[in-house]
């Protein structure tokens, strides 16, 4: 869709944008898909409308203008999770104009959002993740490429990662601690407890590894010394899932679900598990309970006389 709208709706797109990245520390990603979502629904009224809708206008908007775009976006074969995620930024920033300018925004704001049926992480089972790790040691090209990996997905498996937070490590960072200060999404900050595997696994990669980083230097490096690329990650993992037999939702980010998953299996807390990972709500962390309970009627089908 074409985006038109009018100057002052798009200047208040821009300072929302401005103020969601200084005051709530939104990532690029993020801002990028609030723009993309807020944009469409703002060009969505210019098209409905056949004008720019300034300040006032869109302060007057009815259950019906909402109603009218999220059915043009079904139409569109949004799909009901997107059409949720893209409802939620249009509310943040109706919420935050109306705050602004002095209006009511109810209309906007009891706005249901579209039933979708969650997909639960698919995390691998604890030998599978395992035999990842010894993979990945096996397939690579040089021992410093290998211990690399292995170090890699470790820090997913073992302390519960984002792939992007472990290449973030800096030469600052090493050697691991016992407990990591790891700043995650929106910029929040948790500690994550350091298992000795994975503090011996990037030692090491550290004593093997040619090129030492600067204290502000990233630690896991490419080939060629610049810094390693999240797709490296996931191209080695997918060779160690094809020599594996594993499936395609064997991914780097599967290793950080497993961890998850594993742990609450184990009997660990869910608010604990919850500040392990990062998560913001505790209904994220709450998805792995589903998990644990799928597995568990897996199991109690596959064993029990009379299932």
């Amino acid at each position: 869709m074409a985006f038109g709208f009018s100057p002052a709706a798009g200047l208040a797109l821009g300072r929302w944008l401005d103020h969601l990245r200084a005051l709530k520390g939104a990532s690029p990603h993020t801002l990028t898909a609030y723009r993309n979502d807020v944009s469409g629904f703002l060009g969505f009224l210019h098209l409905h409308y056949g004008e720019s809708l300034g300040m006032d206008r869109l302060a007057q908007l009815t259950p019906s203008d909402m109603r009218a775009w999220m059915a043009y976006e079904r139409n569109r074969g949004l799909s009901g999770r997107s059409l949720a995620r893209a409802l939620s930024a249009v509310k943040s920033f109706m919420r935050w104009l109306a705050d602004r300018e002095g209006f009511d925004a109810t209309h906007v704001l009891a706005t249901r959002a579209p039933k979708y049926q969650r997909k639960l992480p698919r995390p691998l089972a604890e030998d599978a993740a395992q035999a990842v790790i010894e993979q990945v040691e096996l397939q690579a090209s040089e021992p410093w490429i290998a211990a690399r990996d292995v170090a890699v997905m470790t820090l997913l498996y073992g302390c519960g990662l984002r792939i992007s937070e472990a290449l973030a490590l800096e030469g600052a960072d090493v050697p691991l601690p016992e407990v990591l200060r790891i700043r995650g999404k929106g910029d929040k900050e948790r500690l994550v407890p350091v298992l000795p595997a994975a503090r011996d696994a990037m030692n090491e990669y550290l004593r093997l590894c040619p090129f030492v980083p600067a204290p502000w230097e990233p630690v896991f490096r490419g080939s060629r010394g610049g810094a390693l690329s999240p797709r490296i990650v996931a191209k080695t993992m997918e060779r160690a899932r094809a020599a594996l037999g594993l499936p395609a939702s064997a991914t780097p980010h599967a290793l950080r679900h497993s961890f998850a998953t594993h742990l609450l299996s184990a009997g660990g807390d869910l608010r604990a598990i919850q500040e392990l990972l990062g998560h913001a709500s505790l209904a994220t962390t709450q998805v792995y309970t589903a998990v644990d309970a799928a597995r568990l009627m897996e199991v109690y089908q596959a064993a029990h006389p009379r299932a």
